[in-house]
């Protein structure tokens, strides 16, 4: 009885022992799939991350390309002077040398000419055409034999009835519609040059062998709305030899001569005082000068030579002032024709007679897209505003030509190295994406957001490191464990705390104290250390019963009081500091004797912020590996004889020394990633210097403030997108080789 008792008894225990494996073995199923699928969403996430982001970033690298899309017939006989379209090149103008202006339409609904404008008759013949070398205006100038000029400006006049777009032709007479007196003389205008504003005038013509300068300056009447105008006039008599093209800069203070092989620049800004500022040598080659444009925004010259190269010249410093240097030269690989300019950008298209055709991006240096067309082109083209459409006469047939082209100023060249834009003396790194003037040129090099990005790490791990190290291994080895349960918490907590408000703090009070205070906070960073180590030596050699009166669990805080004393005595200090070293001003200082800038908001600023940010995730992780070293360790390391300073360093840290390089790593992660602090306390200025006092722009900050005002699908929009790739990329890279060394210490010293 006793034992069929038993044997059920055994037999249930054996019934609940199989049901709880079982319901084990589900859970620890279950487990294994909800982590392993977590995982996985995690890498599918980061996949997906990275995805998304060259998705975004891909436009940027696309080539260019350019088709022929359309074929606008004409019957006219008389040539074409000009070339130009709207916005969308629906409607087309053509300008003639007759003093007629033709527009057609595009559109399949209503293709052909649907206006024909007849300029008004003056009192001599037409002699000479220009147009302004604003591409903006789209201003056409003519000339006639009796020194007079007529101004016209096609245009077009845009209507949404029913939110419906309608565009029709529209002609304006900037000065009237009228034949204005240029030459007193009544003498032909030849080669005539021009460039006009709301109230100034200027042109230049030959007239008996000379050039002649002619200024209009307006003076509107508030009541009537009336212009009077007041001339101003000079003569070039000297002319080295006949001119072939001239030039008046949009501001109108240059004008450019050219002749075969020389560009004479002379300083029109007064025509009381013109004078021949620079001589542009083009002799250097026997290649004939085919064509010379400016650039959008006139900073630039462009000149073409018929063996097919092309020079950009713009104006820097040199030994006689201001003048213009060859900064980069193109190859077009054809005799080349004629140069087109786009009207807002750096971009030209060359073109040859035999229908050779090749688009250029000038600050990029990139050569875009070539084309080679079945007809013989003529010497007259045009880009419509946006620059995706290219017009090209042909005699009787205007050619449109469709542009895929939305980013030719990006390059990995222009991204990463120096770049010499207009204006600077030479090449440099520059991040400037926004400028209130429409000429402007963005300038995206990721290069100063790179270089900030690691000096802000650099800075705060410079300070984070020794304090979280050196915390770590002091609370894990030295410090009692009733000290090190509360300590070990309120230093992980410090991590709970926004670095916005870190970012504020800094910002807003910190920077002005160290400012203000500079030589006394220097001094607090000397001090510091050496009074702790000062203290420490004498802690050291104090006799031992003086040292027992005080409980082991609260010797750290004799430190409190001296950190406060030795703080508040430098900065106490920092007047007499300054007046001593410095003579009573150690920024101007610092910038005027030792040519160091000085921001308020700087390296040394953003480094202890950061440095505050930083500090619990090194130190946290740094402490549990040096506490998780295997006791029998160091406890047989003290049995053979060794002190506790050479098992700290000879056991303990090389043990726990893959855990400390891991929480090193996670640090230098978190501060290449730092946003608020760095965007609170710098003055996000996108420098490439080492200097401490001076700021810095990271990438993470960049992306923080430019991306609310960038356009969408915009070059700068698609850069920031790269930034944030290009960070991601970093971090990853850096991450995995930090994992590598990691696990080489690991296997390193498993052994021991």
């Amino acid at each position: 009885m006793n034992q069929q008792a038993s044997q059920a008894e055994s037999q249930s225990t054996k019934s609940i022992f199989a049901a709880q494996q079982g319901r084990r073995r589900i859970k620890d199923k279950l487990t294994q799939y909800s982590v392993s699928l977590g995982g996985i969403a995690v890498l599918f996430a980061l996949v997906l991350i990275f995805i998304y982001l060259a998705y975004i970033v891909k436009p940027l690298f696309d080539s260019a390309t350019i088709s022929s899309i359309d074929a606008i017939e004409y019957t006219s006989s008389e040539r074409t002077l000009a070339l130009g379209a709207d916005d969308q090149a629906q409607l087309i103008y053509r300008v003639t040398d007759s003093g007629r202006v033709e527009y057609f339409d595009s559109s399949t609904n209503n293709r052909g000419m649907v206006r024909r404008f007849e300029l008004p008759q003056g009192e001599g013949e037409l002699v000479s055409y220009t147009s302004t070398t604003h591409a903006q205006q789209q201003l056409q100038v003519f000339g006639n034999d009796r020194g007079q000029v007529l101004v016209v400006q096609p245009s077009f006049r845009i209507t949404y009835p029913n939110d419906v777009r309608q565009i029709s032709p529209l002609l304006r007479y900037p000065l009237k519609r009228q034949w204005f007196q240029v030459d007193e003389q009544h003498r032909s205008l030849e080669l005539l040059a021009s460039a006009i504003s709301d109230d100034t005038l200027s042109f230049a013509y030959l007239a008996d062998h000379q050039l002649q300068l002619r200024r209009k300056l307006g003076q509107r009447n508030v009541i009537t709305g009336e212009a009077q105008w007041q001339q101003q006039s000079a003569t070039i008599a000297q002319l080295p030899m006949k001119p072939e093209r001239l030039l008046i800069t949009p501001d109108q203070r240059q004008l450019l001569l050219q002749n075969q092989d020389s560009v004479y620049v002379y300083d029109i800004s007064q025509l009381s005082k013109v004078s021949l500022q620079q001589v542009i040598d083009l002799s250097e080659t026997k290649a004939r000068v085919t064509d010379i444009k400016l650039l959008a925004g006139a900073s630039s010259i462009l000149i073409a030579r018929e063996d097919g190269s092309i020079t950009q010249w713009f104006e820097v410093n040199q030994p006689f002032g201001r003048g213009y240097q060859n900064v980069r030269s193109f190859d077009a690989g054809f005799a080349v024709q004629t140069l087109v300019t786009e009207h807002y950008r750096k971009g030209f298209a060359a073109y040859s007679a035999a229908g050779e055709m090749t688009l250029f991006y000038s600050t990029s240096e990139r050569e875009l897209v070539n084309l080679t067309a079945a007809q013989a082109f003529t010497k007259v083209a045009a880009f419509n505003p946006r620059a995706n459409r290219l017009l090209i006469d042909l005699d009787g047939v205007i050619q449109v030509f469709s542009i895929v082209n939305e980013h030719p100023e990006i390059s990995w060249s222009a991204l990463w190295q120096k770049v010499w834009y207009e204006g600077y003396q030479e090449p440099d790194y520059v991040w400037q994406s926004t400028s209130a003037n429409q000429d402007f040129e963005a300038k995206l090099s990721l290069t100063p957001l790179l270089f900030g990005t690691i000096k802000a790490a650099a800075y705060a791990m410079l300070f984070a490191i020794p304090i979280a190290v050196a915390g770590a291994i002091y609370t894990a080895y030295f410090m009692t464990a009733g000290v090190r349960r509360i300590v070990k918490p309120t230093i992980e907590i410090m991590e709970a705390l926004p670095t916005v408000i870190l970012g504020f703090l800094a910002g807003l009070w910190l920077a002005p104290i160290v400012e203000t205070h500079l030589s006394g906070f220097l001094l607090m960073l000397i001090l510091l250390p050496s009074s702790l180590l000062l203290t420490a030596m004498i802690w050291w050699i104090l006799p031992a019963a003086i040292k027992a009166r005080l409980p082991e669990n609260y010797r750290e805080l004799l430190l409190i009081p001296l950190l406060l004393i030795v703080g508040y005595s430098s900065l106490s200090l920092s007047p007499t500091l300054e007046l001593w070293l410095f003579n009573g001003d150690s920024r101007s200082y610092i910038t005027n004797e030792w040519g160091i800038g000085f921001d308020q908001r700087n390296a040394l600023v953003v480094g202890i912020a950061m440095g505050f940010a930083v500090i619990p995730t090194i130190f946290s992780i740094a402490e549990d590996a040096i506490f998780s070293v295997p006791k029998h360790l160091s406890n047989g390391s003290l049995a053979l004889g060794a002190t506790q300073w050479q098992t700290l360093t000879r056991v303990i840290l090389l043990t726990a020394s893959p855990g400390i390089f891991s929480a090193i790593m996670m640090g230098v992660g978190r501060a290449i990633g730092e946003t608020m602090i760095v965007l609170m306390a710098t003055g996000n200025t996108p420098l490439m210097d080492w200097s401490i006092l001076e700021g810095m722009r990271t990438l993470a900050a960049n992306i923080a403030i430019e991306m609310p005002e960038s356009e969408l699908g915009s070059t700068h929009y698609r850069v920031l997108f790269l930034a944030a790739l290009a960070l991601l990329v970093m971090t990853f890279l850096f991450n995995t080789v930090a994992e590598l060394i990691r696990q080489r210490l690991r296997d390193k010293y498993r052994a021991m």
